[in-house]
């Protein structure tokens, strides 16, 4: 299973009229990182970055004017994502700006199927909260003192470890899957990721003696003389 995590930043709150300005990506194969990421600034035409979001994460006017306009960079984008899932905190947000560019080009949108939020599997998990990424950082013991402000790619980089410790994915990495791949496979279904079990390199000793095994051997013996054993095996 492929997934890329990722992040946006914007001019501003309102899909329809802000421009997104920066998308980061980190990409996961199975839960675990393969090293690849998109990192890019966008120019947004004549939308001006909004005081609000410019103190959020520190991108001016100034700085993406020489940067590319969305139309030139959608197909890098649709490219690296591919076929993967889509993966954000929030995700209603950062989809939103995404399906919004996409139409301003004629493209169609990508599919709420397509979609994880990490914000509402962290909710389902920690019901009481807080969830926010930094606080999902303390909670999982993730450094994150190097996120002075918001920024798409550091954002998708702790994203993604969060989301490989919700989802259980660093027992993943300790053995516990087959022999042939060296990691186990995460079954996801809608509210939660099962992991299973994997095979024991040296089996257990049996517990039983050989007394015990004849005692229940001749046990069952006896229950099919039964007339009742014919009933449930009717």
């Amino acid at each position: 299973m492929r997934e890329i995590i990722f992040d946006t930043e914007t001019t501003g709150l309102d899909s329809k009229l802000d421009r997104v300005i920066e998308i980061g990506g980190v990409e996961l194969e199975n839960h675990f990182p393969t090293g690849k990421t998109l990192h890019l600034y966008i120019n947004p035409g004549d939308r001006k970055v909004h005081p609000d979001a410019l103190a959020v994460h520190g991108i001016t006017d100034e700085s993406l004017k020489d940067k590319p306009v969305f139309a030139d960079v959608v197909d890098a984008i649709l490219d690296f994502f591919g076929e993967a899932r889509w993966v954000a905190h929030n995700a209603n947000f950062d989809m939103g700006f995404i399906n919004a560019e996409l139409d301003r080009l004629g493209r169609p949108p990508i599919l709420q199927e397509r979609v994880t939020d990490t914000l509402a599997l962290a909710r389902r998990k920690h019901p009481m909260g807080p969830n926010s990424l930094d606080a999902l950082c303390r909670r999982y013991g993730i450094d994150n003192s190097h996120r002075t402000r918001h920024g798409a790619l550091l954002d998708s980089e702790l994203l993604a470890e969060v989301y490989i410790e919700m989802i259980g994915g660093r027992q993943a990495a300790l053995g516990l899957g087959s022999a042939e791949s060296g990691r186990k496979t995460l079954v996801e279904t809608e509210d939660e990721v099962i992991q299973p079990l994997g095979v024991r390199p040296k089996p257990l000793a049996p517990r039983l003696t050989e007394e015990e095994r004849a005692a229940h051997a001749a046990m069952v013996a006896t229950m099919r003389d039964k007339a009742i054993w014919a009933k449930y095996e009717a």
